[in-house]
């Protein structure tokens, strides 16, 4: 799951439900799990192990709460509480400082376009009272009969009067929006720049030559579900003799993305492999082994074919997203409505073409009949 602040943050959480631990209880092999969590796991499976370390144990263990770890984690959130506290004030602190920095900007800039525009009105009505007063003066002229006064008034009144060109003016006085402007467009063609170096989504459609005999796929191969019955298919190096399908397209480079809806399914597995895993008999997905899976194996509890297996419980998403980086060995998955982020495979090591992978689960007398469908990725 995702990192932790720290190794006081790892002790004091419930590797089930990845949470800080609630009335922590110690298995024989001393690890320690939410008591809530614990029991659900063991009821749902028919034997009890330690989820962490998979040791089993041939009777169910009696288990109490740990009361001095339960002190220790009050404490701990305690502590957190004041640690996100404090950061949340500075966080508040510091948007408050950048809004009347702005505000102050945004002043600073409205009372300079403010004085440039009064100065350009005074200076303008200094010319409009000067050109009035020529026009006045040359009116009266125009109707004396002495000579000699028009001709000594002639060559002043007739000068042109100094003006300033004013076409050439011009005022912003929006000055601070289109700054702003300036700076969100810029922000968001750098935004729409990085997604494409980013993230590549991809057009995924399954395989029927890998698909397992008793799968169904839908006719444009955005759809597969178990159909109970075996189909006619013709034999195939490339076909599992397990429940799952690979897509037509692999990748050997790059990052590349893409969204599979499993709305209403209770068992399910997905993720990618490598081209030359094992697809006839006993299949044990592991990355030593070229699976990097994620999967529901019953209503809300999951399984990650990592090593050791990792298990924990998580409302089930509408959509899962994958995300896979090649050069940087990362196979991510995310719940696409809430935005949240599922579980990640890091530091893994790629050198074969790797395969979207789809096991739609067994149909378990229609509880598990809906399938799994490829969605188009929004551009949002």
């Amino acid at each position: 799951m995702a990192s932790s602040s720290g190794p006081l943050n790892e002790e004091l959480q419930c590797s089930i439900c990845m949470h800080v631990l609630t009335d922590p209880v110690t298995t024989p092999c001393g690890h320690n799990f939410c008591k809530t969590c614990l029991n659900k796991c063991w009821t749902i499976t028919q034997t009890c192990f330690c989820p962490l370390c998979k040791e089993t144990f041939s009777r169910r263990p009696a288990i109490k709460i740990n009361t001095t770890l339960r002190e220790v984690v009050q404490h701990f959130k305690e502590k957190l509480n004041q640690e996100e506290s404090e950061l949340f004030t500075d966080l508040i602190r510091s948007f408050e400082r950048c809004q009347s920095e702005l505000l102050k900007m945004m002043e600073e800039q409205q009372k300079a376009a403010e004085k440039q525009a009064e100065d350009l009105i005074k200076e303008l009505q200094q010319e409009i009272t000067e050109l009035k007063r020529r026009n006045t003066e040359l009116e009266q002229l125009s109707h004396t009969d002495d000579h000699l006064h028009l001709l000594q008034m002639y060559s002043t009144l007739c000068s042109r009067p100094h003006t300033k060109n004013w076409t050439e003016i011009s005022i912003d006085s929006d000055v601070n929006v289109y700054s702003m402007h300036r700076a969100l467009t810029q922000l968001k063609k750098t935004h729409e720049t990085l997604n494409e170096k980013l993230c590549q989504t991809v057009d995924v459609t399954l395989d029927p030559d890998t698909a397992y005999p008793y799968l169904i796929l839908s006719d444009d191969g955005k759809q597969v579900s178990d159909g109970v019955i075996e189909q006619d298919v013709p034999e195939n190096p490339k076909r599992f003799d397990d429940c799952c399908v690979l897509a037509k397209e692999g990748f050997r480079t790059g990052r590349f993305y893409y969204e599979v809806q499993v709305e209403g399914k209770s068992d399910w597995n997905l993720g990618v492999v490598r081209e030359s895993i094992n697809r006839k008999g006993e299949i044990s997905p592991s990355p030593e082994n070229g699976f990097w899976l994620l999967g529901e194996v019953t209503e809300n509890l999951y399984l990650v074919s990592d090593n050791p297996f990792v298990t924990f419980f998580l409302e089930t998403p509408e959509k899962v997203g994958v995300f896979v980086d090649y050069e940087e060995g990362l196979v991510s998955f995310y719940d696409v409505e809430s935005s949240c982020h599922i579980y990640s495979f890091t530091g893994q090591t790629f050198t074969d073409k790797l395969y979207p992978y789809f096991g739609p689960g067994d149909n378990d007398a229609g509880k598990n009949s809906n399938p799994l469908i490829i969605s188009p990725v929004s551009s949002n």
